[in-house]
């Protein structure tokens, strides 16, 4: 049986699958990330603007694969099917066909992922509201998105929902492993929900102080910019990740392929509501994981950090970083590329990372013409080669939520 020194399981990542508004599936996926391409431009799907010119990063035509079922796929929201075909390419990639379904698990990362669904049908039936579609009293819930996934892949474990704002995608993450641990199921599907914002949102956002203004309505591809003096907020970006997680002794016993390790990992709180920032929250959380992963924290090679483009932050994550002595680590920000996929961020970047591994090359940041500390080994305009072993992935969401995942490349090891 494969156990730790502190008589817990390995933990292996067997499976991805993603899609961005760069790239659907991870071999397009880390074709965009290598050079650096961006889909950012104002939004226009239904329901995003109202006399507003938000930017953002919008998935392109999804292309489902002919094994989903038609029924389904219809009648799902547009983060239903990103969910389904995420999980599909996930499921595929992990070799699950066989796989006992009673020992298969699904967290779904995000919470009130639906909403410009959701705003749509007030509009359109605030006047006769017994004419809503049925499918409403369904599809407000974010068991929906379980529902979907479960009826589709035959998913017969505990299948729920976990909500962490922008760190759901590793608070689900960090769930499945003591799921796993706990004997609740020997392998677990997690994905990183597509949230589904309405301009009710965006502008809400924007008024907090989060999102980006107009600064760059004239350029939308330079208002992406983390870590970069001339940041404006982040800017959102359409997305879906899935990772399957599983036992060490069940995957082996599979003979199925491992990306990596899950080595470490940390969540802690502020206890604070607001959504500023805390040293001490990002710290504890780092320190956590790399205790629980029994690494120094000059073992970390690579860093995928949160990385908004929040210049408050921004600024906090280079300080927790610093100060928890990893500015020797090479780093880059993914969501330069992607824009942010706030509940589904977290996967999303652990695949960026994986796929990073794999191949000993690092992609660029994009707009980090002038970083706000130089001290870090940024990877900047173009992509570095660079051999990962143990690799550091952090996600905060509003509320004081603070997660990190430390993980360790198997591809060396092969």
């Amino acid at each position: 049986m494969s156990m730790r020194n502190d008589g817990t399981s390995e933990i292996k990542i067997t499976g991805i699958g993603v899609l961005t508004a760069v790239g659907q599936g991870k071999d397009a996926f880390l074709e965009a990330l290598m050079e650096g391409h961006h889909a950012f431009d104002v939004m226009k799907r239904p329901g995003r603007q109202k006399g507003t010119s938000f930017i953002g990063a919008e998935l392109k035509d999804l292309t489902p694969p002919d094994t989903l079922s038609k029924r389904l796929y219809r009648r799902a929201s547009l983060s239903g099917k990103a969910a389904l075909i995420a999980l599909d390419e996930a499921w595929r990639d992990a070799a699950l066909d066989g796989a006992d379904p009673s020992r298969t698990g699904l967290i779904i990362g995000g919470s009130n992922v639906q909403q410009r669904e959701l705003v749509q049908a007030f509009e359109k039936n605030s006047e006769s509201p017994q004419f809503v579609n049925p499918t409403y009293g369904l599809s407000f819930m974010d068991s929906d998105l379980s529902g979907l996934c479960t009826e589709q892949f035959g998913i017969k474990g505990p299948a729920f929902t976990v909500g962490g704002a922008s760190a759901s995608g590793q608070a689900a993450v960090i769930q499945a492993a003591q799921a796993i641990n706990g004997g609740l199921f020997d392998r677990c599907i997690v994905i990183g929900a597509l949230t589904d914002l309405s301009y009710m949102e965006c502008q809400a956002l924007r008024s907090l102080g989060a999102m980006g203004t107009d600064k760059y309505a004239e350029c939308p591809e330079a208002a992406c910019r983390p870590f970069d003096r001339h940041t404006d907020g982040f800017i959102y970006g359409e997305a879906c990740g899935a990772i399957v997680l599983e036992r060490a002794e069940s995957a082996d016993k599979r003979g199925a392929r491992s990306w990596a390790g899950l080595r470490g990992w940390g969540m802690a709180s502020d206890g604070n509501r607001n959504p500023n920032p805390s040293i001490e929250g990002e710290m504890t959380v780092i320190r956590q994981a790399l205790d629980r992963a029994g690494l120094s924290a000059k073992e970390i090679d690579y860093i995928n950090p949160h990385g908004t483009g929040s210049p408050i932050g921004d600024k906090t994550e280079c300080q927790a970083l610093s100060e928890s002595g990893l500015s020797h680590a090479r780093i880059n920000a993914t969501k330069s590329i992607t824009g942010h996929g706030l509940s589904a961020a977290g996967t999303v970047e652990v695949i960026s990372s994986l796929l990073q591994m794999r191949e000993s090359m690092l992609h660029p940041t994009r707009n980090l013409t002038e970083p706000i500390d130089d001290t870090f080994h940024w990877v900047k305009d173009k992509p570095r080669a660079h051999t990962v072993q143990c690799a550091l992935s952090l996600s905060m969401g509003f509320g004081g939520i603070n997660t990190a995942l430390c993980l360790e490349n198997h591809f060396r090891n092969r």
